[in-house]
């Protein structure tokens, strides 16, 4: 069970970050973005998660500008919310927020100055647009939306990308993928993986659009990546 602490903002506010600590000190750290429905329980669950393999870890809230604390459920109602909540999300800005985000993990003295950035959904955006703007050095983004609106960006990539893709997703449809493989596939410091059968939120366990068949792969990916360019 993690803590939550206040981020000061550079522009001036201050917003909420779920914590995870492991067990043992000096450890990496690992940015956590959420889906649209912000940080919720799963995705503090998630938190968790990493925590227990080793990693600090530090979700923020991230429409504290809109709404502080609207962590939502799963449902239509939460769906409708989020979505509200989304379209008045000012990208550049969440952006400079997870910048300050970033800055408070590398500096805690839990963490060993090595932080990664992961995300889901709309955090995947964010975590692609971190790669590209942040000095991060690794980086997993799971089924990000709206990234191939940002591909002019892809040559200001600046640590390796870890990419998870579902084969079912009307969220980033198959020419979505497409633009981004062609975009950055054959890249070096870049690996992406689609999981044919599996749709968005297949990471969401105990939801219905889990798939063990493909979250659990995706996983170990993720910890690969993350270990062997943070540990």
């Amino acid at each position: 069970m993690g803590q939550e602490i206040e981020i000061v903002a550079t522009g001036g506010g201050a917003f909420a970050a779920y914590l995870a600590l492991p067990e043992n000190p000096a450890a990496p750290g690992i940015v956590l973005l959420p889906e649209v429905f912000n940080t919720n329980d799963h995705i503090r669950s998630v938190a968790d998660g990493y925590a227990a393999e080793g990693f600090v870890v530090l979700a923020p809230d991230v429409y504290w500008r809109q709404e502080a604390g609207c962590y939502l459920p799963y449902t239509d109602e939460g769906r409708a919310k989020a979505q509200s909540l989304r379209a008045d999300l000012d990208t550049d800005q969440f952006a400079d927020d997870l910048a300050d985000t970033i800055a408070v993990l590398k500096g805690r003295a839990e963490c060993t100055g090595k932080v990664g950035v992961m995300g889901f959904c709309l955090g995947g955006k964010f975590t692609y647009l971190s790669a590209t703007r942040h000095k991060i050095d690794a980086a997993v983004s799971y089924y990000g939306v709206q990234i191939d609106q940002h591909l002019d960006e892809a040559d200001n990539l600046n640590c390796p990308i870890l990419m998870h893709f579902a084969g079912i997703d009307p969220h980033v449809p198959e020419d979505t993928v497409a633009a981004i493989q062609a975009r950055m596939g054959a890249w070096e410091n870049v690996d992406i993986h689609v999981y044919p059968g599996a749709e968005h939120g297949f990471n969401r366990h105990g939801y219905p659009s889990y798939s063990e068949a493909a979250a659990v792969p995706a996983r170990q990916r993720t910890l690969a990546h993350f270990r062997g360019l943070l540990v």
